[in-house]
């Protein structure tokens, strides 16, 4: 099985879909696209299919899920032909190691994550998408923008703990048909923040896409058209976390959940960057003007001392009111009930008061339906900007200001030619004007 690996792609180069079908002929939907990992049911396991898959560069994983013998399932994938298993759910140590996966898929309270694995995962998500309430009206978020349930903050912290290749291998709601725009949606949230959402569709959508009706291979080729905009400009995710507000969060204080502090500092298009409890450094405060302490008493005194210096150096400070905790989710939950949510606002008051409308990095305008998430070379001398639209029709007449005098602007998006915009100065810094975005695109300062 492990020598299979290094015939097809590099594991932190697989691109990954959840594939429902062992017809080799099924194949062909996949050439020419990013897509080269496939995750299989145990009822998909086929020597023919893996052999072809492999034949044409594609890694085959079979999904194994807790409660049978996970050393076995793996000798049942290599008997099929399989490159590796894919490890779904929460298993123990003594598992993994015997199974030898390629990815393991855990609920995110059970990442390991200072493993060896090439690639760590999770099979835990929020559909990605403007959150639609039971009256048709969108959820307002704190900021008075339609609230977007998103990954993006788990996601940051992730990054901010590994840089090794991540997944996030929610699958859609049971029962539900989802028009292609939520899948591009579900793309881009992975995508902005150097992840990959590992592709999974309802089963209408699924049975569309074998039967090769038009309208599904036209949704087809525009999911690959996004995906293949991502795969194209990897280099984007070397850079660093940008803006002048820091987050210091760890697991305990909220860091793993979905719509917790970072995703509504996101809300706001504030750039932010986690900085994990176990990371914190001089090093990693360097540049920021701002910085919330989420949970002063999980820190210990050298990463106490960390802060003070940031103080003393100018910076400001925000901790959690006295006697103050941040609220937890159930078990392995990833989102927060109403109470927690309200609690969170005592945070929120002081931390949306501090920030106010300062530039802090990048600000937006007219981009309610948007996320952003702003990155930067340690010079600074180059600043990528990403936006991803959460809604079904296009944004347009967009301002962004960027920190920073900047001479070129281009603006890349999956549908056009890269476009040179032009960079006008501003008090703070560079802005520029967008005409209009239908599924986002990223700008790139220098």
């Amino acid at each position: 099985m492990l020598l299979a690996f290094f015939l097809i792609a590099g594991m932190a180069d697989w691109v990954p879909a959840r594939w429902a079908s062992n017809d080799v002929k099924s194949l062909e939907l996949l050439n020419g696209t990013p897509v080269n990992c496939l995750l299989l049911e145990e009822r998909l396991w086929s020597a023919p299919f893996s052999e072809r898959a492999k034949e044409l560069g594609i890694a085959t994983l079979g999904v194994v899920r807790p409660g049978g013998d996970a050393t076995d399932a793996a000798r049942r994938a290599a008997a099929a032909k399989l490159t590796g298993v894919a490890l779904e759910g929460d298993f123990n140590d003594a598992d993994i190691a015997r199974a030898k996966p390629a990815v393991h898929l855990a609920p995110r309270r059970h990442i390991r994550w200072s493993s060896a694995a090439e690639i760590l995962g999770t099979n835990q998500g929020v559909w990605a998408g403007v959150q639609i309430q039971a009256d048709g009206a969108a959820k307002a978020a704190a900021s008075g923008a339609p609230w977007v349930d998103t990954n993006t903050g788990f996601l940051r912290f992730a990054h901010a703990l590994t840089n090794k290749a991540f997944w996030t291998a929610n699958t859609p709601p049971p029962k539900t048909l989802y028009p292609a725009e939520r899948y591009l949606q579900a793309i881009g949230d992975a995508a902005m923040t150097g992840a990959r959402w590992v592709l999974a569709f309802d089963d209408d959508f699924t049975a569309r896409l074998l039967a090769r009706e038009a309208a599904a291979l036209r949704d087809w080729g525009r999911m690959m058209t996004l995906l293949r905009f991502y795969e194209s400009h990897r280099e984007w995710n070397s850079l660093q976390p940008a803006g002048q507000l820091a987050l210091v969060q760890d697991a305990e204080s909220g860091a793993l959940l979905s719509g917790g502090i970072l995703d509504m500092i996101a809300a706001k298009h504030t750039p932010v960057r986690p900085v994990p409890i176990a990371k914190l450094s001089d090093e990693r405060m360097r540049g920021a003007k701002m910085a919330v302490n989420v949970d002063p008493a999980a820190l210990s005194a050298t990463q106490k001392e960390v802060l003070l210096r940031f103080a003393r150096s100018g910076g400001t400070t925000l901790s959690g009111p006295p006697g103050w905790k941040s609220p937890a989710a159930a078990g392995d939950a990833i989102t927060l009930g109403k109470e927690d949510l309200d609690k969170l606002d005592e945070i929120w008051r002081e931390l949306n008061s501090m920030t106010g409308r300062k530039n802090l990095g990048a600000r937006l305008f007219n981009v309610s339906s948007m996320l952003s998430n702003l990155l930067a070379k340690p010079d600074g001398s180059q600043v990528a900007l990403y936006l991803v639209n959460y809604s079904s029709y296009p944004v347009e007449a967009i301002t962004v200001h960027v920190l920073g005098k900047f001479k070129k602007c281009t603006l890349y998006t999956p549908e056009s030619p890269a476009q040179e915009l032009a960079v006008y100065p501003i008090e703070e810094g560079s802005g520029v004007e967008i005409e209009r975005l239908a599924l986002g695109g990223t700008l790139v300062f220098e």
